[in-house]
């Protein structure tokens, strides 16, 4: 039993731990999952006896388990899936198959039983959505060519451990050692009628209620959080998961317009609620029985954090992608996810694994996590240190990435300006550049906006301008001016760096928010600094003057 009077008061000391160790852990550059998995074993039965297990805080895990997997699913937009490309399918499938074989093999030689060895492999397989998309988020390079990549096989692997986790909650109990075939038949049976009556209530029913409740924005996030406990209880009831039918439930609701909204709204929710699932699973871990697990769960660990790198690597690189590229996305993927340890907990709900294969893998999620996110916050040092040892993971083919270079130099003797970054910002400067009648060239790598300008009749190329090795694919001898409009001041040194290494002789433009960054880009080297919130204000505050001054005079 709980030491502390009642549940509401036992709720608060838990907050009150998660808010004081997640300070911490941010200060430490750490995930908060691991702090909040510490939470649970601080103030759990394994550290100062302060929380014991109790319904009300298993029903908050729950509920977080089941809004995580429904904003999932409300993210699955068939356009945005068709964009990810080949890259991130052929690498996440690659990598997930690879990673899985080679992990169960180590399993078995490690005296696991083959359905824990099974369990296992399978929660290496997978990488961390949450920690991935924060850190690169916090970086800005969720836009950048390695984070379009990495969010690609992130898509392919929830799609993936969503059908895993479908398959695993039609074998309750001993079923996984029963009639094979049976079970296939009945879950197929359950499953085909289950989706057919939610397809109808999508087709016919939810526009209606949707349209319905619309009018007041409070109603409608509360009716689609209802819509995903509902399919979330009635997938329970027929022995599959809460969670696939709170998947479920995400994947009706991103077909209507109403994705965006709901999507944002219930991010914040969804990470209150996570906060209860990982204490709950601190909890019910045992520090003293992490000691017989240490020797495997490092061997593991060593395994996803430079095994699962180095496959990505290769498999990138067979598909043509030059070493930058591959190295940055590979680092980003090195280590389990957060539904690797939903997997394990659902093993254990379905008796398929006990609790010392969930204490390995959560022990092997928070090594994974921990020494990981320092790989992705310090990965372009990682990769300037490796380098010259990373040619072997490369082949020797011409890729969209390294085209630039003679296609300029073939339709072009002098160019004016080079603009890196054809976003918003950048197409605006492309048109005021064009009446200028400057010769401009634009690079981005996004290719639907390279297909865009190239349309409208201007030279545009494919590329990552955060690619050192990009730098020396332009036609640098014929530039009088790099225009950088991607801001930040890391992209913004290592472009000067690299137009350095190349002897470019013309000037720099780079793009910032801050004068903080203005100081030190100008240092390095820069010759302008594009301020565009300040000439932006600027230029409106003018255009107001005018207008004034026009009316005074006509007046």
């Amino acid at each position: 039993m709980s030491v502390l009077n009642n549940v509401f008061t036992e709720i608060a000391v838990l907050m009150a731990i998660a808010s004081i160790l997640g300070g911490l852990a941010i200060w430490l550059r750490q995930p908060l999952i691991m702090a909040f998995i510490a939470v649970g074993i601080v103030a759990g039965p394994a550290g100062l006896g302060w929380i014991a297990s109790n319904e009300q805080v298993e029903l908050l895990a729950e509920l977080g388990i089941a809004l995580l997997l429904f904003v999932v699913g409300l993210k699955l937009d068939p356009h945005e899936i068709r964009a990810v490309g080949p890259v991130a399918i052929i690498t996440g499938l690659g990598q997930m198959l690879l990673t899985a074989g080679l992990g169960y093999m180590m399993a078995t030689f490690l005296g696991f039983t083959v359905i824990a060895s099974f369990y296992i492999a399978v929660s290496l397989a997978f990488s961390s959505t949450i920690i991935i998309i924060k850190l690169l988020s916090d970086q800005r390079e969720i836009d950048a060519l390695h984070g379009r990549i990495a969010l690609g096989i992130l898509i392919t692997q929830d799609i993936m451990v969503i059908l895993v986790m479908i398959a695993l909650s039609s074998f309750g109990g001993d079923n996984i050692e029963g009639s094979f075939l049976q079970a296939i038949v009945i879950m197929l049976l359950k499953g085909g009628t289950f989706l057919f009556l939610i397809a109808m209530a999508t087709r016919y029913l939810l526009p209606r209620l949707l349209n319905n409740f619309a009018q007041s924005t409070e109603l409608l996030l509360l009716f689609a959080i209802t819509w995903a406990i509902v399919l979330a209880s009635i997938s329970d009831a027929l022995d599959f998961s809460k969670e696939v039918g709170a998947f479920i439930a995400g994947v009706t609701l991103a077909y209507t317009p109403y994705r965006p909204i709901l999507g944002a709204r219930l991010i914040s929710l969804r990470d209150f609620l996570l906060l209860f699932f990982f204490i709950n699973l601190g909890v019910h871990i045992d520090i003293a029985d992490f000691s017989s697990e240490i020797i495997p769960a490092l061997v593991f660990s060593v395994f996803v954090l430079l095994g699962k790198p180095i496959m990505v690597m290769i498999l990138m690189g067979r598909m043509g992608y030059r070493k930058y590229t591959t190295t940055i996305t590979s680092l980003s993927l090195g280590q389990i996810s957060e539904f690797s340890l939903i997997l394990a907990t659902l093993g254990v709900s379905l008796g398929h694994i006990n609790d010392r294969v969930l204490e390995l893998i959560t022990l092997i999620g928070l090594i994974t996590m921990g020494v990981s996110c320092y790989m992705i916050i310090y990965a372009r040092k990682i990769y300037s240190y490796l380098s010259p040892y990373l040619d072997i993971f490369q082949r020797k083919v011409k890729h969209p990435e390294e085209t630039i270079g003679d296609g300029a130099k073939a339709r072009l003797s002098e160019i004016d300006v080079i603009l890196l970054g054809l976003g918003r910002y950048g197409g605006s400067m492309i048109r005021y550049l064009q009446e200028q009648e400057m010769v401009v060239v634009g690079v981005d790598f996004d290719p639907e906006i390279v297909k865009f300008w190239q349309k409208r009749g201007v030279i545009t190329f494919y590329g990552d301008a955060e690619n050192p090795e990009f730098t020396g694919m332009l036609p640098l001898d014929k530039t009088q001016w790099i225009v950088s409009t991607i801001p930040g001041q890391d992209l913004g040194l290592s472009l000067i760096h690299a137009l350095k290494k190349h002897n470019f002789q013309g000037k720099i433009a780079l793009t910032t928010h801050c004068k903080r960054e203005m100081n030190i880009l100008e240092e390095a080297g820069a010759d302008l600094i594009l301020l565009p919130f300040r000439d932006a204000a600027k230029e409106a505050a003018e255009t107001l003057a005018e207008e004034k001054q026009s009316e005074s005079i006509l007046n």
